[in-house]
């Protein structure tokens, strides 16, 4: 397989839409969520994103980037104003609506309404969820980190609720994304289906790890080939 090697020189000199979509890419495949907002005058807003990250489970912790603050940003305006986000997870039934929520809409304009998604309140949180969306999570602002190197914007939020069908979570907690049809994002705009390899056991210095059913036990491969102790 041929190589391409890109210098420092090489990547400041691409032109500027080429080196977006290749540094986009770079990073692998990313998450791709639906964040959703209302300012305090009732107004509601969506946007796509695929920086959502886990930053701790004590206390249950999710960042997202919010991109450069040289225009204005709705979703950034509405969680500073009212502290309450949520974020929706896009699956492969909704994922060409979840993108159009990328277009520049006006304040006035309701995302929701614009690509045919439906706003959802469960009675707890004052931001909305998406109903179309098979996992559901309300958050809490706690901390905003303001990154000066490109001028963009760390939002970090403690999980307050997660909406999620029963059949998806495992006994021992795992969540399985393969099951809701979760899509995941590579670059700017190609959305991927995903398949499981296979689950794991839990890594230590003396053992091979080994393969795990989805819901966390031994698959019938590990019952046959016990690993020595």
């Amino acid at each position: 397989m041929r190589e391409l090697t890109f210098s420092h020189d090489d990547i400041q000199t691409m032109e500027k839409r080429f080196r977006t979509r290749l540094v986009n890419s770079i990073s692998g495949f990313k998450s791709a969520n639906l964040i959703g907002t209302r300012d305090e005058q009732g107004q509601e807003n969506l946007a796509i994103v695929s920086s959502v990250v886990h930053l701790g489970s004590h206390p249950p912790l999710l960042g997202f980037i919010v991109r450069p603050c040289k225009t204005p940003r709705h979703t950034l305006q509405n969680i500073i104003e009212t502290k309450s986000f949520t974020v929706n997870s896009v699956n492969d039934k909704i994922f060409q609506k979840a993108h159009q929520t990328s277009a520049r809409y006006s304040k006035s304009i309701s995302e929701f309404n614009e690509v045919g998604l439906t706003p959802y309140y469960d009675g707890n949180c004052p931001a909305p969820f998406v109903l179309e969306s098979s996992l559901k999570i309300a958050l809490t602002l706690k901390e905003r980190i303001d990154i000066k190197s490109n001028d963009t914007v760390m939002l970090i939020g403690e999980v307050n609720t997660i909406h999620v069908p029963r059949m998806a979570i495992m006994h021992d907690g795992f969540l399985d994304l393969d099951a809701l049809g979760t899509v995941t994002i590579s670059g700017l705009d190609s959305y991927h289906r995903t398949k499981r390899i296979n689950r794991l056991s839990y890594a230590k210095p003396d053992k091979s790890v080994f393969p795990l059913t989805t819901d966390g036990e031994p698959s019938s491969w590990a019952a046959v080939n016990p690993v020595p102790e």
